[in-house]
């Protein structure tokens, strides 16, 4: 019989951070458990004043760690502690064939836990083995899973760092977010008129009626190469018998032309207008920016050393665009130069999501690379 893989602290403590549940806004265990091991290193940190903003029980964490090096590139590396909501029991296991699953029918919490302990551990490492850099802060954001909201609270003007990274790509090992995309969040609200449905039908105005041909006519799915809407979220009428007097659409563009974004936008909002109109309905919008995109050139610091990092640790980097957003889109419109490296995480945000014990190790190894890297003086 195949013998399970032997565990390390690391990955014992990453089997620790995925039984500790932390859903936007509670992720205080969390954080107090990163505070602890930070503690244990003597590294020097604070939690700065977002909670209360936030809504929040835990405010972005941020240690510095000073240069031992004369010369180099300062780096952040930032992960968040937080996860999408948990619908059921956290049982993180480690099964013979060295990938870590949730077997209590939940997520794992790989996103973003695993880049948690990555930056830990190296961190560790470099502590312990005296390891020069040019100086290192780790960043540890709240409410990453529903808007990058601990990232857009922090201050970053407090940092030192010149090019940050953040490990929150599900894909394998090698790849580097060049680009992602800007996106808008929209609410329409369609409002009819009540009635009896049985008995009095003709004299109501059905918001739900109004809301369906607004959608068939709504720009949604891949509308081109970088571009993508969806509507997500419907809600609607007050009992089965009454034509319903409301319904509500919650709707999403992104794209990586920002420009695009306010295009598909409008068209949006012109189908679900005629839609209101052809009704006769009335209709309230509500329009919201949640990020704002980035593209960085290949030859940009932060990539040429994510790449150089990625070499070191034995992997040939590949250039990507992603779909989604991460905390890198607050840094980089915050002039803070900042990828997105894929950490190996698969099948996140649903009960399948896993990773590898091995992808973990490598990803520690990732982060050392791009400290070496930056050791050596390169120009922007």
């Amino acid at each position: 019989m195949q013998q399970p893989p032997l565990t390390s602290p690391f990955v014992d403590l990453f089997l620790e951070l995925c039984s500790i549940p932390s859903p936007p806004g509670e992720e205080r265990a969390v954080a107090d458990r990163v505070g602890q091991e930070l503690d244990r290193l003597g590294l020097a940190w604070r939690e700065d004043d977002a909670a209360a903003r936030l809504g929040s029980g835990t405010g972005n964490i941020v240690c510095r760690i000073p240069a031992t090096a004369d010369e180099g590139v300062p780096l952040m590396f930032c992960a968040h502690l937080d996860t999408v909501p948990v619908e059921g029991a956290l049982e993180p296991s480690l099964d013979e064939d060295g990938v870590i699953r949730n077997t209590g029918g939940a997520i794992l919490g790989a996103d973003n836990k695993s880049a948690v302990v990555a930056m830990l551990e190296a961190v560790r490492r470099i502590v312990v083995e005296e390891h020069p850099h040019a100086g290192i802060e780790l960043v540890f954001t709240p409410k990453e899973e529903i808007g990058l909201l601990g990232a857009t609270e922090l201050d970053v003007s407090q940092l030192r760092a010149r090019v940050g990274f953040v490990y929150d790509q599900a894909a394998p090992i090698g790849e580097v977010v060049v680009g992602a995309p800007s996106a808008q969040e929209l609410v329409l609200r369609f409002h009819g008129r009540p009635s009896h449905a049985g008995m009095y039908p003709e004299e109501g105005r059905s918001a739900i009626l109004a809301a369906a041909r607004a959608i068939v006519d709504m720009p949604l799915g891949r509308i081109d190469d970088y571009t993508s809407a969806n509507v997500g979220l419907i809600g609607g009428g007050s009992a089965r018998n009454i034509v319903p007097e409301w319904c509500e659409l919650q709707a999403e563009v992104r794209s990586h032309d920002f420009a695009r974004v306010s295009e598909v936008v409008q068209h949006i909002v012109d189908a679900a207008a005629y839609a209101a109109a052809v009704s006769d309905c009335t209709l309230e919008t509500a329009i919201e920016p949640k990020y704002r995109g980035y593209r960085l050139r290949s030859d940009s610091l932060p990539v040429r050393l994510a790449g150089d990092g990625l070499r070191n640790a034995g992997y040939e980097p590949r250039l990507v665009l992603s779909g989604g957003a991460a905390d890198a889109n607050v840094f980089n419109e915050r002039d803070l130069p900042c990828v997105n490296l894929a950490n190996g995480m698969i099948d996140i945000h649903t009960p399948d999501e896993r990773i590898a014990v091995e992808d973990l190790e490598r990803m520690v190894d990732v982060t050392l690379g791009i400290v070496d890297a930056a050791l050596r003086p390169l120009e922007d």
